[in-house]
């Protein structure tokens, strides 16, 4: 029997999301993992684990951090949840700045982008219907995308008069020209694509496992290794990245045998992807795995929701689900856990 404090999360959270959970996990047969006893990761990428980095007050407890991170330029981190306090905002040594916008619970797909001097947040809120947010860096909401309106076929004009069913957005990302990708990774498995001043233009994809198709697109974010840019998408369900051209066209599949990747992020060629099944791994402009951090050896761990902080190592991961690199190339995680779980890994300079 789990704990109390568990069960009462349990039943809080919405149908799609206990679904996930798997409330199976029998607690007192989960086996600690040592510690690693090394730096996590190879190569040029390697890291220590600093530990105890989020100082939080009693009275501020993350609670379920099911969500994403980012960074702005002046290093501050912005961590989203599914708790009562909305965003955490974090100094670069781990002090609590503050929390903002707690209205926005379960905010998703976190990407910054600076416009006109200014920074804004991006994301994607998969409760209450579901929406597309931007909001500034004191948390005040600017504008919010509301559910798309669509015909039967998802590729019909605005005009038409019947919604987008099961909608439930998951990741967000805003082109060169403005105009903003909304994937719709909970509901449909499509793509909704909204001009810069938010006019509904057309959806991409559909559900499956082929070509032009996703099995929960749950992260998207703007790929500018790459002249012109694309967009990178995380096909969890399907297990891999797939690129696409900032019309929507399918240009193929980037990784493949990933371990239900959710969320991207950015340091100069490489990307590092959070997996929901217990690791994080960085990948080359060519695709190719070239460090794995935090690889949890007990797959009764992966993705294991409701893990007791009893349980947890340092340096090894339950569910990674969103995460940032800061422009030192130092890496913040948060795992998909009930009382929240959010670390900061420090880039080893190379040798």
């Amino acid at each position: 029997m789990f704990p109390r404090t568990s069960f009462l999360l349990a039943l809080a959270l919405p149908s799609a999301l206990v679904a996930q959970t798997g409330f199976s996990l029998p607690l007192a047969q989960v086996a600690a993992t040592p510690l690693p006893a090394a730096p996590l990761g190879q190569g040029a990428h390697r890291f220590m684990v600093e530990a105890g980095w989020a100082k939080l007050p009693a009275d501020k407890p993350f609670l379920s951090t099911h969500g994403g991170a980012v960074v702005d330029k002046a290093g501050n981190i912005y961590m989203s949840s599914d708790g009562p306090h909305g965003i955490f905002v974090f100094a670069p040594d781990g002090r609590l700045l503050r929390t903002m916008a707690p209205e926005l619970s379960n905010l998703h797909g976190l990407m910054i982008r600076s416009e006109g001097g200014k920074e804004f947040i991006y994301g994607a809120v998969n409760k209450a219907g579901g929406k597309g947010v931007k909001l500034g860096l004191d948390g005040k909401v600017v504008w919010t995308i509301e559910k798309p309106v669509v015909s039967g076929s998802y590729n019909a004009p605005a005009d038409s008069k019947k919604k987008a069913a099961n909608f439930a957005p998951t990741g967000i990302a805003v082109g060169p020209d403005g105009r903003i990708y909304l994937a719709d990774g909970y509901g449909a498995s499509v793509i909704h694509v909204f001009s810069a001043d938010r006019k509904y233009q057309k959806t991409i994809g559909s559900r499956g496992s082929g070509e032009n198709q996703f099995a929960t697109c749950h992260g998207i974010a703007l790929d500018t290794r790459f002249s012109p840019a694309r967009l990178l998408v995380a096909d969890r369900e399907n297990k891999r990245l797939v690129h696409l051209d900032l019309e929507g066209k399918w240009l193929g599949v980037v990784t493949t045998d990933l371990r239900r990747p959710c969320a991207m992020s950015f340091h100069g060629d490489v990307v590092a992807v959070a997996e929901l099944q217990g690791r994080v791994v960085i990948i080359d402009k060519a695709g190719k795995i070239v460090s794995t951090l935090g690889d949890n050896p007990d797959q009764k761990q992966w993705a294991a929701f409701k893990l007791e902080p009893e349980h947890w190592r340092d340096g090894i991961f339950i569910a990674p689900h969103g995460l940032t690199f800061d422009k030192d190339g130092n890496l913040f995680v948060q795992d998909w856990n009930f009382p929240g779980r959010f670390t900061m890994l420090k880039k080893i300079a190379a040798r």
